[in-house]
């Protein structure tokens, strides 16, 4: 969880993501999680900025053949 999503947007101040939105995401994860356990593996969950939590991941994990992720698209006004 970056949390930068958790801060007023630049175009309106808003909050990128409310309460509404965070419990979502917060059960989501909850079901994600207990499923994958259901079937043997595991979900890594970490609170921060991602550039620093891939790379402390990366450095605890040791051998790692691939990473892969996505940016979120920013609009621009």
């Amino acid at each position: 969880f970056d949390p930068r999503h958790y801060l007023g947007t630049h175009c309106h101040g808003f909050p990128k993501t409310g309460p509404h939105r965070l419990r979502f995401l917060l059960e989501s994860v909850r079901d994600l999680r207990e499923t994958l356990k259901r079937k043997g593996s595991t979900l890594v969950v970490r609170k921060g900025k991602p550039e620093d939590v891939v790379r402390d991941l990366l450095t605890q994990l040791g051998s790692v053949s691939a990473v892969v992720f996505h940016e979120e698209v920013r609009e621009t006004l």
